[in-house]
């Protein structure tokens, strides 16, 4: 099977390590991956701000870089959100780029869901030592309805003890520009989550969504909390290093 990574814009610049992973993971278990170098931004950022029109300017360039794409796979939910629902909408009334929208959006699949539902793996020899929590992010599991395909991966990880998270759907205030307009809530947002994680005592904060990830990791930086995050592609493929 031959897939094409979909990177998204936090992984690319901040995190290109999960998109690494991403291709270790798909690789291991016999997938065929490309990279087509002229995707960009899904538009996520301008359509959630109300600028649809730049919006539908970088959903244009994601659907071309990918027309030639038979499955697309992203480390994130909230990006594989964005072309499943709001592309169709953006194009609602563009009969040419509608179909185009739908046909990226039919063929789209969040990392973990791929894994489960598409590949249907069952991982073996994987091994990462450590005891985690999961965040599951609003717009992963409220958008596309991914929650437990994370979770299955990660049980199946041999010496990873993970403990449910206490108000596990609550969000952990990024979303997206809301961090940003919005400072001062996302703050007691993300110090509540951060409270919620401490309790269950895990070394490791793991998720699918790096806009999550990089809000409650930089809240832990800065207050002093000795506990890691990473993408559940890391794990997997640091669990799987060496065998």
């Amino acid at each position: 099977m031959k897939v094409s990574l979909f990177i998204t814009c936090l992984a690319d610049v901040f995190y290109p390590q999960v998109g690494m992973s991403v291709i270790e993971v798909l690789r291991r278990y016999g997938v065929e991956v490309d990279f087509p170098n002229q995707q960009t931004c899904c538009g996520q950022p301008a359509y959630n701000s109300g600028y649809h029109s730049d919006a539908k300017d970088s959903a244009k360039q994601l659907i071309r870089a990918f027309e030639n794409s038979e499955t697309i796979v992203t480390p994130s939910g909230s990006c594989a959100a964005m072309i499943r629902h709001y592309y169709p909408e953006l194009f609602k009334n563009d009969e040419e780029w509608l179909k185009k929208a739908k046909k990226l959006a039919s063929n789209t699949y969040e990392f973990s869901e791929f894994l489960v539902n598409v590949l249907k793996v069952e991982l073996k020899d994987v091994e990462y030592t450590a005891k985690a929590t999961y965040h599951q992010s609003c717009h992963m599991s409220r958008g596309i309805g991914i929650v437990q395909e994370p979770k299955l991966l990660l049980e199946q990880v041999e010496g990873l003890q993970v403990e449910e998270l206490p108000y596990c759907n609550d969000c952990c205030g990024f979303g997206g520009t809301f961090a940003a307009k919005m400072s001062d809530i996302s703050e007691k947002m993300v110090d509540e989550k951060v409270k919620h994680i401490e309790s269950t005592g895990a070394e490791v904060l793991i998720g699918s969504d790096l806009g999550c990830l990089m809000n409650i990791g930089g809240r832990l930086r800065r207050t002093g909390k000795d506990i890691s995050v990473l993408h559940v592609a890391e794990v997997l493929a640091k669990g799987g290093e060496g065998k």
